[in-house]
């Protein structure tokens, strides 16, 4: 072959490989560039954050993402309380309860307790498991101050009414457990489910445990931490006499409960008794 061919042939080789490399960049031009993907991680991991709690007042009726009719159905005529599954939503008296879910929380809880100290106001207070083991001297605290505790299961299941009974048992008796580490001598009547996410065996198992289902009459949403202003209208606008109240001390930012808090204790005062919810005898 002659030198000429030979150039020749190299010189086609390179016009191909140009046509290929703009080819190969004008389509890669034209592919949508792909997001980075998140990793769902937040920068907050010393608390657990329960951002959970539907507002479900509907009764009778099924709570919002319960199991179907075969496990659950619809809540049976209340044979105890007028809450799903025979709750209580009233404190059966014309006194009115505060509750208080998620803790301990060892930077809202001492400033909840300070504030009902100062009113003189007594409260209950649904404690998840991890916490009471993680601050047992807060629990110590509530129950020194004379307020009523409530079992709110060990890391605050909303699905824990869709387990086995074995299962929804041991978790109960777990957090109990945590709770009488810390008090021995405690009484824990009540049990609240996460979420208000009621089932018939869960309602059952915390029955068989002698505590007693509680839900709530009155919900200001204050686990969304809309601020003070909306959590006072919220609660002056729901309560009535008996009325069972929601609140948060612990789950997130509950800074706007703790300033609502300061405003309601003496409102709520000037009209109506609060009271912890009884727990008969130890």
């Amino acid at each position: 072959m002659s030198r000429q061919t030979l150039r020749a042939a190299g010189m086609v080789t390179l016009v191909i490989a140009a046509l290929l490399g703009s080819a190969y960049a004008l389509g890669r031009s034209l592919v949508p560039e792909q997001p980075q993907r998140s990793t769902g991680m937040t920068a907050t991991v010393n608390m657990p954050h329960y951002a959970d709690q539907p507002p479900s007042q509907d009764f009778p009726g099924t709570p919002p993402d319960s199991p179907g009719p075969s496990e659950s159905g619809p809540p049976p005529a209340a044979a105890d309380g007028e809450g799903p599954y025979g709750s209580w939503i009233s404190t059966g008296s014309s006194r009115v309860a505060l509750t208080f879910d998620d803790g301990p929380d060892p930077q809202y809880t001492p400033q909840v307790l300070a504030l009902l100290k100062e009113y003189g106001v007594k409260a209950t207070f649904c404690v998840v498991g991890q916490n009471a083991q993680s601050y047992p001297g807060l629990i110590e605290a509530i129950v020194a101050d004379g307020h009523t505790l409530c079992n709110h299961s060990w890391n605050h299941d909303i699905d824990l009414g869709e387990r086995s009974p074995d299962a929804i048992r041991a978790d109960l008796l777990r957090t109990s457990d945590a709770i009488r580490a810390a008090a021995p001598d405690a009484r824990i009547a009540y049990f609240r489910q996460p979420g208000g996410a009621w089932t018939r065996p869960v309602a059952s198992t915390c029955k068989e445990l002698d505590m007693t289902p509680l839900h709530w009459a009155v919900d200001p949403s204050d686990w969304k931490a809309p601020g003070a202003d909306k959590i006072i209208n919220a609660v002056l606008t729901q309560v009535g006499p008996g009325s069972i109240v929601l609140m948060h001390d612990a789950g997130g930012d509950r800074s706007g409960t703790v300033e609502a808090l300061r405003h309601l204790l003496p409102e709520l005062l000037d009209h109506y008794q609060l009271e912890a919810l009884p727990v008969g005898t130890t």
